[in-house]
């Protein structure tokens, strides 16, 4: 498919079918990719998925449940964010569907607001998230730090990284916490490993989280022992070759740490405007095609939506994924969607620098808050830009505590009410 008065580039791809994703990344993407390429063993990431899982969701049990590990029958975790990063489900469409016990709703709806927290972190402060908010450690850490496999508890939970593309949050922490707090290695590290994983791998909520677990951001510091591994697995140590001498036995030692200069960002936003992208429809000429992307893929995003008739164009940045080498699910998790819209839609898939594929072409686009898409936007300069689907649309105020933040407008009341599906 070619748009409107533009060439073929060197940069395109036959479009992904459905059904054949992972032949599709193994072709493309060989070059960038991290290790074998395979699906994941729990997400599709198509549209249809992510809604038979917003129907189905029940959250009865959530506040009790969301933290248990194994057996897995016993989880209480929705499991949604994968769709909620990559905007199959965006989190005013996903806030206005839970439904439950006030006690299980209100906090299914504060882990939706810590995303919408992280969110703002990261398009305020871009990636000065990826440096200490408040304290540092006083000695270096170690790089190179790796997880230690013959603990059952490590070992299961790598499994389904590795897997599946997805842990629930209780796993996030312990192998956060013992990366850093125990093995004093560097949570920047760390932190590239989960992003390289997870399916749902955001700077913002990744570095975001690894700054809470590793006492950065708070000056606490989330300690992982096998008090944990107990209470949210129970029988998992009785098969653990470590179960007579446990390596995390004890509580781990707070490590010395010491603050830091804050960000002046962190209390106070000089340009909202900026942070919160614009509050409505941007336009300066009539666009030939949609451009997606990773931000936002799904039926509901607002270019998208605005334009049925266009073709779609998603690129990707293969100078970009060259440095992170992703893994196999996470691109295929991506390719899934792609393959989905390629059967309803003309759908152009690229795989180079998003600047060279896009050149020439007028493109509507929808803001992402993120540092990489203000810089591939000014130098695309699409013609068409629509708002973000805030859950809460940033304002000057401090960011630096999220309860804080979290009651700014005098408690956790649901967002305005969106048009469309995005309600």
């Amino acid at each position: 498919m070619t748009a409107t008065g533009r060439r073929d580039l060197p940069t395109l791809r036959p479009s992904p079918t459905p059904g054949d994703e992972v032949g599709w990344v193994a072709a493309h993407l060989a070059a960038v990719v991290r290790g074998p390429v395979s699906a994941s063993g729990l997400h599709r990431g198509t549209q249809r998925a992510a809604d038979t899982a917003l129907a189905q969701l029940d959250l009865h049990g959530y506040a009790r449940l969301r933290n248990e590990v194994a057996p897995r029958h016993r989880r209480g975790a929705t499991g949604l964010s994968p769709w909620i990063r990559h905007g199959l489900l965006p989190l005013p469409r996903v806030w206005a569907a839970a439904r439950g016990p006030h006690d299980d709703v209100s906090k299914f709806r504060d882990e939706l607001l810590w995303q919408e927290y992280a969110r703002h972190l990261y398009a305020r402060l871009g990636t000065r998230l990826g440096q200490p908010l408040r304290v540092r450690p006083t000695q270096m850490a170690t790089p190179g730090v790796a997880w230690d496999r013959s603990m059952a508890c490590i070992d299961s939970v790598l499994d389904e990284l590795h897997t599946d593309g997805w842990i629930v949050n209780q796993t996030r922490m312990w192998l956060a916490s013992h990366w850093c707090v125990r093995s004093g290695g560097d949570w920047r590290d760390g932190e590239d490993e989960f992003f390289a994983h997870l399916l749902d791998g955001s700077r913002a909520a990744n570095r975001t989280g690894w700054q809470w677990t590793a006492g950065l951001g708070t000056g606490r510091v989330y300690g992982f022992s096998r008090s944990q591994v107990e209470r949210r697995a129970p029988g998992m140590c009785a098969g653990c070759a470590h179960r007579e001498r446990c390596p995390i036995q004890e509580w781990p030692s707070d490590p010395p740490l010491e603050p830091v200069a804050d960000d002046p960002r962190l209390r106070h936003d000089s340009d909202p405007a900026r942070t919160a992208g614009p509050a409505e429809v941007q336009r300066t000429d009539t666009p030939d095609a949609v451009w997606l992307t990773a931000e936002s893929l799904g039926d509901d995003d607002p270019a998208l939506a605005a334009h049925p008739d266009l073709p779609v164009v998603f690129v990707f940045d293969e100078p970009l994924l060259a440095r992170l080498r992703l893994a196999g699910p996470r691109l295929v998790f991506l390719t899934e969607r792609l393959a989905e819209l390629a059967a309803t839609r003309p759908t152009e898939v690229h795989v180079g620098d998003p600047v060279d594929a896009l050149r020439g072409l007028r493109t509507a686009t929808t803001f992402a808050p993120v540092p990489g898409w203000r810089g591939l936007s000014s130098t695309i300069a699409p013609v068409e830009v629509h708002p973000w689907p805030w859950l809460r649309r940033p304002t000057t105020g401090s960011l630096r505590s999220f309860s804080a933040w979290r009651d700014a407008d005098g408690g956790r009341s649901a967002p305005p009410r969106s048009r469309g599906r995005r309600s």
